[in-house]
């Protein structure tokens, strides 16, 4: 695989890399890597915040590595507060079995099965003594343990945290140990547990595992992390049409990340893009269009985006457009300005209520909302003012010619 190849893998979608330079080293090298990503099977769906970590594992797959999915069957079963800041409920094994199915299933819609290692913790901690569990607390100091944010966090509040929480970062980082990572993925929250781990390989004299962490990816209410406990989730087993409206309902201000972490979309057009929305030259409803389509191509097909396009054409957009509107005859021809026409139409009263509706979202153009001045208003657009007002524009221009 050409250098430049390489390159793109470490940059494109991270967020952080220890230790770039021995990373690159070994990637170089020609060695077949082994990469380590865990799952916890305490809920059972994947949605687009774990797409960042498998399309990276992916990418590292194609350049001829060798995936280790970790289903962690064993530490399911004792809880992880994962920077939630609450213990997570203990599960039966035939829970974790029933979302570690479903889980898989979902994961290899974006990572090849055929080329991946499926490994369960209870192959080793099934096996675990009292005298394993003492030897390998040993390696560790409370002040180590309690350097973990959330820890840290919570015990300064005055809230209870177990002593099984704080086996977990041990027993993950053993996780390596067992399968002699060489490289282990997660997001940017999970550095702590991927640090342990680094650190007990050095113990027990193995290479210690580098580490791949990428970004956290927001949600679709464009504050918190990604969740489906949050409902601010794209999950990407869900039907086409869900996933292309869930896309839609983003914020402008997520459109970049999305690109980035979730497509293979060039880095010459997401410039451009990004460009596009600093000047407000583009409409941001047009990108939204292009990620929903790139996604649901790489979890379905194109035929899936495609008709999942024209759904939300047909549903959420036309169905809103009754069938008499007031026409306007206006001068577009000048190069005139959102506003400007929201006064013609007498769909604002005047030039700064115009920038307020606009600035609230309130404005839509042929039922794609526009959130800046650009006014991308042809002959015969329907201008949209909230939920009930509006308005036809004729290019006055065309008709006195």
């Amino acid at each position: 695989m050409f250098s430049q190849d390489i390159g793109y893998v470490l940059r494109r979608g991270v967020a952080e890399i220890i230790v770039e330079d021995e990373l690159s080293e070994l990637l170089r090298s020609g060695k077949k890597l082994r990469l380590k990503e865990g799952f916890d099977p305490s809920f059972p769906d994947i949605h687009l915040g774990h797409m960042v970590s498998l399309r990276k594992l992916h990418q590292f797959q194609e350049l001829g590595h060798q995936i280790v999915l970790i289903v962690a069957d064993w530490t399911a079963q004792i809880g992880d507060p994962s920077g939630m800041s609450a213990t997570r409920p203990i599960l039966s094994m035939e829970q974790v079995k029933a979302n570690a199915e479903t889980y898989m299933k979902q994961f290899f819609k974006i990572v090849d099965r055929k080329r991946t290692e499926v490994r369960w913790q209870s192959e080793w901690f099934g096996k675990f003594t009292l005298n394993d569990i003492i030897q390998l607390t040993s390696k560790f100091t409370i002040a180590q343990l309690m350097a973990r944010e959330d820890f840290s966090t919570r015990y300064s509040a005055g809230r209870p945290i177990t002593m099984t929480e704080l086996l977990y970062p041990l027993l993950q980082a053993y996780d390596s140990v067992a399968i002699q990572a060489d490289v282990e993925f997660g997001g940017t929250d999970q550095k702590f547990n991927l640090l342990v781990g680094r650190e007990l390989q050095s113990m027990v004299g193995q290479r210690p595992q580098q580490i791949f962490l990428v970004p956290i990816l927001t949600g679709t209410d464009g504050s918190q992390k990604m969740s489906k406990s949050l409902g601010n989730y794209i999950g990407v087993a869900e039907p086409p049409e869900e996933i292309y409206g869930k896309v839609m309902s983003i914020p402008d201000s997520l459109i970049m990340d999305y690109f980035e972490s979730v497509t293979d979309v060039p880095d010459e057009e997401l410039e451009e893009f990004g460009q596009g929305l600093k000047s407000e030259t583009i409409n941001p409803m047009v990108l939204k269009k292009r990620l929903a389509r790139e996604i649901i191509t790489q979890l379905y097909d194109q035929q899936a985006a495609a008709e999942a396009e024209e759904h939300f054409v047909k549903v959420f957009q036309k169905r809103e457009v009754p069938e008499e509107i007031k026409e306007y005859h206006v001068h577009l021809s000048a190069g005139i300005g959102l506003r400007d026409v929201l006064v013609e139409t007498h769909l604002a009263r005047s030039r700064s209520e115009a920038n307020r509706l606009i600035a609230q979202g309130a404005v839509s153009i042929d039922s794609e909302k526009v959130t800046n001045n650009v006014a991308p208003v042809q002959s015969g657009s329907i201008i949209k003012v909230g939920k009930r007002r509006f308005a036809k524009v004729i290019n006055a221009d065309i008709i006195t010619s």
